[in-house]
């Protein structure tokens, strides 16, 4: 059944079977608001604008059951005549309390789910609790701090808080113990009217002025932690240890008294020397508290965190070593190193703006910003490496601590240690967690998935969830999980597809061959990756499906198996697309049977024509002539030469003139007189008629017959899977010995196999030869002829790879790679005018040597050369690329280092390094716009800090040796305020020029360079400084010292003579770095780059993406 309540003051029950109202409770004076049953009991609870809460008493209605419990669960049994049944119509009503105590209409009152408790809200703005016994029913207290009606109000179902809402926009919670307020969340124009709770999870709704908002209280993730086979998490206030192999779920350690009020714990970590854990909460402005967890489960009450636990401000904490822990400090941007005693032994200033700190390795953190992260040493003090990233949300290491997974709200990087390789997926499902499996496989959830992620970036999906679940650890076929609830489960799923995907990119093909054979590994997916990844011939082992395997012989160029799956599919677009792949492998035997089951005839005889097949031809042109088809019959009868069966054809369709030109033309005259016979011509009748003269027209001679010679191909042999599924090497059921794992076993044994030889004829062992005696031979010409016969007749060695990188490439970098250093100068000084290369030659032999690689398979041969490819996947001989030797995150590295020498003051070495880093741009290959955009980013702060590091370092030997030259020393000095620093940096800069400037007594330039150092927000002591010299300025606003500075006009500095060059003044560029120059210097070299020559024309870097 159900019920409502009206403006007409009643209260009315209903059968929802058959939709009959059952009773009418009546005793509101005015409009009734809102009415509930009790979850449990007989009882309605209604709040009316008559300022009154009622609570209704309505077990008198049940059918021969007076007082029976059932609650409204049963109810719902309807119109059943049954004992304990509501049947009938019926206007009893009885009032069993009336709480009286609102000083306005109550808009909302509800039962608690467990507890004699009643909660309403009324228009005076308060929301009052009150508690019912047997007998009577009074109040207990009241929650202000609504400052407008309070639309509704209710319990939560399983923790003691309030909710409510009112039309002061806000959505309140309240602590249901101390009757305050916990959180208040606002909407700028909307009031609130209705709330709900979801039956089972941590969800609400509001409805407000213009629609609803589903929200959560608090966070579903429980925080844990696993070490070995143990789990350990937070549940209903209690740190819990749950064993993976025996089941076991045990309580270890209070925490209920833990924040004020308590929040669920968002992070743990677990230090097992110790046993000793580390819970933060984000209320309080963040919080942990270090807590050493007892040895054993104890019985009765367990210990309370409280007791000896050593708490701290902090928004995130994790133990880094075996006696200390991290904690972060966001509003400071600090991190402290504290020992088990909660001492700081050291303190951090993180080099980006932290959110978040993890574990990253002994004596390493991950620190996450909003863009990147970054693995910092805290030994060191210095930042190992850097990866742009969404903000990361979680950490999950590998076992052996070789892998991590950086997890953000929709995105996985997957990155080795040092972060030097790293690969991204995407999500567009919020993530949710995430484990490894023993084999290197991130097995990770969302909202409803469980997928998998392997190490080079392909992920797919594993099974989907009814509900999200938190993973703690992977086993073999089990996950093991936390749900909504925090209660641990397990998940049985079938590793084998990513198993499968694991060992094809780790060759490992025992294993794939042992799938193959034990499960039904058979879907279009993984037909499609095997393809994807050029291996479309292991795929054609194992599928049955006879369209599949056609495409996938065409794919791999097994004519075969593609003429074999031809013939039962039929189709005339396979026997087509056979005939196609044929003729490019040359093999015109299986073409002329393709098209012969096409029954292309014209295609046919164009191939017999060039196989030089005559017997054939002349058959064809019997065929053609049993067809019918002038066309064919004059085709044939033109490739065989039969030129009496080309006229025969041009007479039978009536073209009597081409009949008698091509019979004189080829000196029949008997036959051409035939025909004008035939026509009722004479010859004078044509007189008119050009005469041509003899035809020479002839099928070309055949020099050597290739009608039953394929044209010559290498031959593949046999590969694993060839052999296994020939002979039955690998059994059924049989798990190879090495699953995932290195097959070296089996790869000694093929070499040993291929380095078997021939034993001699012992028959010829006794024979002196001497081959002197009878034959000389001569070397050179055994050379060639084992050449060719290596080769194959009439073959030539192909395009060497070298060659094809400098073929496919603009870049000079991939020239370098080459070994083509003159086509790559030639690059340089066409796209940048670069003259000076004898300082890019370390350079260029680092990049050669670092893409190739040689290879000594025996060692009595010489090594093998081997071209590392950029691209390894891409096939396509035009497309084929050398390795990126430097990426432009290495080099911008190197300019971060730059950056550090500045702020050390050790200029010499950063001047080194900025040059370095732009003799290193000029060979990092680029693909991308966004790429170029960065590369010309850094080419400019480079040229920038290359100009001010070598203006300040000409000023410091002016100031040494010639210290009288004041001027000159102060106009440096000024420049180097000019150019595009750091922030940082930039304050450095100003500093040195407000102190040189005040020196001199030059207090007007001094006091507007403190006010550029205002604008850049120093420390308060700089601050108070800077103050200083502008109020000095102000009171002498002079200069004792002429400068050549204008700082309201714009202007460029030279970088030969360091002086300005302003703005309309003719200048020349670097066609590089575009630095400007006085006119008088072009055609020199730059002296800062040392490598171009200035003013010189140059085209610019290639787009080559």
């Amino acid at each position: 059944m159900f019920l409502s309540c009206s403006d007409d003051q009643t209260i009315r029950i209903w059968n929802s079977t058959s939709r009959q109202c059952i009773a009418v409770l009546t005793g509101h004076s005015h409009y009734v608001m809102s009415a509930q049953f009790h979850p449990k009991d007989d009882l309605i609870v209604s709040a009316s604008m008559d300022q009154t809460v009622r609570v209704w008493d309505i077990s008198g209605l049940r059918k021969g059951s007076q007082h029976s419990g059932g609650g409204p669960a049963s109810h719902a049994g309807g119109s059943g005549g049954g004992p304990g049944s509501f049947e009938h119509f019926d206007s009893f009503s009885t009032v069993k309390y009336v709480l009286e105590g609102h000083d306005r209409g109550v808009n909302s009152a509800m039962f608690h789910p467990t507890l004699p408790l009643i909660i309403s809200a009324a228009d005076d703005r308060v929301i009052k609790i009150w508690r019912m016994s047997e007998t009577k029913a009074w109040e207990v207290d009241s929650c202000r701090g609504h400052f407008n009606n309070v639309s509704s109000a209710l319990f939560h179902p399983k923790h003691e808080l309030i909710v409510s809402c009112g039309e002061d926009k806000t959505v309140r919670v309240w602590d249901l113990g101390k009757r305050t307020a916990i959180q208040t969340f606002r909407r700028e124009n909307d009031r609130f009217w209705v709330l709900a709770a979801h039956p089972n999870l941590n969800l609400f709704a509001a409805g407000h002025d213009s629609g609803l908002i589903v929200f959560k209280l608090e966070r579903e993730r429980p925080a844990f932690a696993v070490h070995q086979d143990t789990l350990y998490y937070v549940r209903d206030k209690y740190v819990r240890s749950y064993d993976f192999n025996t089941g076991a779920d045990l309580g270890l350690l209070s925490v209920r008294k833990f924040g004020s009020p308590y929040v669920p714990p968002r992070t743990m970590s677990f230090n097992p020397a110790e046993r000793a854990v580390i819970l933060t909460i984000s209320s309080d402005n963040g919080l942990y508290e270090l807590t050493s967890l007892p040895q054993q489960a104890q019985n009765g009450d367990l210990k309370d965190s409280s007791v000896d636990g050593k708490k701290g401000n902090g928004q995130s904490s994790i133990f880094v070593v075996r006696n200390r822990f991290a904690v972060l400090d966001k509003a400071k941007q600090i991190i402290e190193i504290r020992d088990l005693s909660n001492s700081v032994v050291k303190a951090i200033k993180v080099p980006v703006v932290t959110n978040e700190i993890f574990y990253g390795g002994t004596a390493c953190l991950i620190l996450s910003s909003t863009t990147s992260v970054v693995l910092y040493n805290i030994q060191q003090d210095k930042t190992i490496a850097e990866l742009n990233s969404s903000p990361v949300k979680y950490v999950v290491w590998s076992a052996d601590y070789s892998l991590v997974a950086l997890m953000g709200k929709h995105t996985i990087t997957i990155a080795n240690k040092d972060f030097s390789t790293s690969s991204l997926i995407h999500e567009t499902i919020r993530i949710k967690s995430g484990a490894w499996d023993d084999s290197g496989v991130f097995i990770y959830s969302t909202l409803n998935h469980v997928k998998y992620c392997l190490p080079q970036g392909d992920h797919g999906v594993i099974c989907t969830l009814d509900n999200p679940v938190y993973l703690t650890r992977i086993k073999g076929k089990t996950v093991h999980c936390l749900d909504r609830s925090a209660r641990p489960r397990t998940i049985t799923f079938d590793p084998t597809e990513y198993r499968f995907k694991l060992a094809l990119l780790r060759n490992n093909y025992e294993e794939m061959l042992h799938i193959i054979r034990t499960s039904t590994l058979l879907g279009q997916s993984i037909i499609a990756y095997l393809q994807q990844k050029g291996f479309p011939e292991i795929a054609l082992h194992f599928v049955q499906d006879t369209n599949t395997r056609f495409e996938l012989a065409i794919e791999c160029g097994n004519l075969d198996v593609a003429m074999e799956t031809a013939k039962e599919v039929g189709r005339a677009e396979c026997w087509d697309r056979l005939a196609q792949q044929a003729l490019k492998q040359g093999n015109h035997k299986i073409a002329e049977k393709a098209y012969q089951q096409m029954k292309n005839f014209d295609k046919l005889s164009f191939l017999y024509l060039a196989t030089g097949s005559t017997d054939k031809l002349s058959k064809m042109q019997k065929i053609a002539d049993a067809r019918g088809d002038p066309m064919s019959r004059f085709h044939n009868a033109l490739y065989a030469g039969d030129v009496k069966g080309r006229i025969s054809v041009l007479r039978d369709v009536g073209l009597h003139p081409l009949a008698y030109l091509t019979a004189k033309t080829n000196g029949l005259d008997e036959l051409a007189e035939e025909i004008l016979e035939a026509t009722g011509l004479t010859e004078t009748d044509i007189d008119d008629v050009p005469s041509f003269p003899s035809s020479s027209f002839s099928p070309p001679p055949i020099v050597t017959s290739t009608a039953s010679i394929n044209w010559p191909s290498i031959s593949a042999g046999e590969n694993f899977f060839d052999r296994a599924l020939a002979d039955g090497k690998l059994e059924a059921g049989a798990e190879p010995a090495h699953v995932n794992g290195d097959a070296a076993a089996g790869a000694l044994d093929a070499w040993a196999r291929d380095e078997e030889t021939v034993e001699e004829n012992p028959e010829e062992g006794g024979w002196e030869l001497d081959p002197g005696d009878e034959f000389e031979v001569d070397a050179p010409a055994a050379e060639e002829a084992q050449e060719e016969e290596e080769l194959g007749a009439g073959a030539a060695p192909g395009v060497s790879e070298v060659e094809l990188w400098v073929r496919n490439s603009p870049l000079a970098a991939d020239h370098v790679a080459a070994g083509s250093f003159e086509t790559a100068m030639q690059l340089l000084n066409r796209q940048f005018g670069v003259v000076n290369f004898a300082i890019l030659k370390p350079a260029f032999t680092s990049i050669y040597r670092s893409s190739h690689t040689y290879l000594s398979p025996v060692a009595s041969l010489p090594p093998l050369q081997l071209h590392v490819r950029r691209n390894v996947t891409e096939s396509t001989p035009s497309r084929a690329l050398p390795v990126a030797v430097r990426s432009l995150e290495s080099v911008r590295s190197e300019l971060a280092e730059g950056y550090r020498y500045v702020s050390g003051n050790k200029l010499a070495e950063a001047q080194a390094t900025f040059r370095s880093v732009l003799q290193s741009l000029l060979l990092v290959v680029l693909s991308s716009d966004d790429e170029a955009k960065q590369w010309r980013d850094t080419v400019t702060a480079a040229r920038e800090y290359l100009l001010g590091v070598s203006i300040e370092l000409e000023r410091r030997r002016v100031a040494e040796a010639e210290p009288d030259n004041v001027r000159r020393n102060l106009e440096l000095a000024a420049y180097f305020t000019q150019c595009e620093l750091q922030p940082l940096h930039m304050q450095i800069a100003l500093r040195s020029a407000i102190g040189a400037f005040a020196k001199a007594n030059n207090q007007a330039h001094a006091s507007r360079f403190a006010k550029r150092l205002l604008e850049l927000k120093p420390d308060p002591k700089i601050v108070a400084q800077a103050r200083q010299r502008i109020a000095a300025g102000d009171r002498n606003p002079r200069n004792a010292v002429e400068v050549s500075y204008d700082e309201f006009t714009p202007f460029e500095i030279c970088g030969v003579t360091y002086t300005p060059i302003y703005k309309g003044s003719p200048s020349v560029h670097c066609p590089y770095t575009d630095a400007s120059f006085l006119p008088q210097f072009k055609g020199s070299l730059d002296p800062l780059t040392q490598l171009t020559e200035i003013g010189a024309p140059a085209a610019g870097l290639p787009a080559s993406w």
